[in-house]
């Protein structure tokens, strides 16, 4: 099987359910593959690592975008995503980024942990009442999904009673981040980008008429104080990427994690007796089954990375869960290893891009998994999890567990004095 073969393979439903057999094949022809004439393949820690922070590469913005893709204008969902932070380079990247970052430090996001920790512990209970007489709970459908929408509605200013409404549309609308889609995938992104812009207008309206403490308040602001630090479409769009992108990576990121937990019961043991080490195992998640699996940058000025040449135009797919696994960087890359000297795994990205709710992501997966094997001891697969058929964000549709005996004398994650509740 030769790159062309391997990368076909790769993108194929079969290939996108377990990447990983694909990506050792790719990696056997070099961190740096040219896969087609000025298409490039990168399977190298340092070399994707590299491409993300040098300025000569950037993502594919309008003006690259026609020359490669005449008519992308008429795709609701490729137009929407074009406006935003995600598809925009600098100064319009910096600009959309400055305006939403205060929502994201570090001090706003350990102020949230409380609040994240209440809603893991009432998810836990839902789930034991669902479960209680050994049915099998989809853990996808109970807790991964409804605990970082929740959060990432509660930031946004999002009704808690609308929050059932986005998994579909998300899932509909991240079909065009894929690296390959058909026209009947696109119809469907198309849909869910039009349902979701149908959705934030009416919230913006509503947050005209009633500014709320929210972000969108504070982006509404931002664009009817001076339309050029944020135009009414960027404001749209930013708003549906903050939302999409602030749950659907955390809740492959929760699934992922807690199947890999399950399968290493040796590490799920001693995470449960020290919670404490669960900064450690979220890193190690992150590299062992990345919930984000690639992203693309196309070279604007020459340049040689992995002591191959790169001429201006080339277009580099970055594989970061094979970069992730790139053994001249993590010795014994398949092991799950949550004590690794070395960890910082690309999976949030690096550069001007890297993901602006990372924070969020690893704090949510800090409190959710010491709060699960604690208050779930007996927790158990009950049947075998099934993938989405997607490359781009990896993660299962359906995750069905038993919860088991809950541990006597356990909490739900919240401190002492304080009464649960939701953001």
């Amino acid at each position: 099987m030769d790159a062309a073969e391997a990368l076909t393979l790769l993108m194929s439903p079969r290939g996108r359910v377990d990447p990983y057999p694909t990506y050792e094949r790719l990696r056997g022809y070099g961190p740096v593959i040219e896969a087609a004439p000025a298409y490039y393949v990168v399977t190298g820690y340092a070399e994707a690592d590299e491409i993300l922070r040098d300025p000569r590469f950037g993502v594919l913005d309008d003006a690259l975008r026609d020359q490669f893709w005449p008519g992308w204008r008429e795709s609701p969902a490729v137009t929407s995503i074009s406006r935003s932070m995600l598809r925009t380079n600098p100064p319009d990247h910096s600009r959309m980024r400055r305006l939403a970052s205060g929502a994201f430090t570090p001090r706003r996001v350990a102020a949230l942990r409380e609040v994240v920790a209440a809603q893991a512990g009432e998810l836990v209970d839902a789930m034991c009442e669902r479960g209680r007489a050994g049915e099998p709970v989809d853990f996808m459908t109970e807790f991964a999904y409804p605990l970082p929408v929740g959060v990432i509605c509660a930031l946004l200013g999002v009704p808690a009673a609308d929050r059932p409404l986005f998994r579909r549309w998300a899932a509909d609308l991240t079909g065009v981040l894929e690296p390959e889609i058909t026209p009947a995938e696109l119809a469907v992104a198309d849909r869910g980008a039009g349902e979701l812009s149908a959705y934030f207008a009416e919230l913006v309206t509503a947050r005209r008429r009633v500014p709320a403490d929210d972000l969108t308040t504070a982006l509404v602001q931002a664009h009817d104080a001076d339309g050029a630090r944020l135009s009414g479409d960027e404001l749209l769009a930013n708003l549906v990427v903050l939302l999409v992108a602030g749950f659907e990576t955390t809740t492959n990121l929760l699934g992922n994690g807690l199947v890999v937990l399950l399968r290493h019961p040796g590490q799920a043991d001693a995470l449960r007796a020290r919670p404490d080490l669960a900064p450690g195992y979220v890193e190690e998640v992150l590299r062992y089954d990345s919930p984000v699996q690639l992203t693309s940058r196309l070279g604007t000025a020459p340049a040689t990375v992995g002591g191959v040449e790169l001429p201006a135009g080339s277009w580099a797919l970055l594989l970061l869960g094979a970069a992730n696994r790139d053994p001249r960087r993590y010795p014994e890359p398949a092991r799950f290893d949550p004590w690794r000297a070395q960890q910082q795994p690309l999976s949030f990205g690096a550069g001007p891009h890297y993901c602006l709710g990372a924070g969020l992501a690893r704090l949510e997966a800090q409190v959710a998994f010491p709060l699960l094997l604690r208050r779930l001891p007996d927790l158990a697969l009950a049947g075998e999890p099934r993938h989405r058929t997607r490359l781009t964000l990896r993660g299962y549709d359906t995750l069905p567990v038993r919860v088991g005996a809950v541990a006597p004398g356990t909490d739900r994650g919240t401190p002492a004095g304080r009464r649960p509740g939701t953001p």
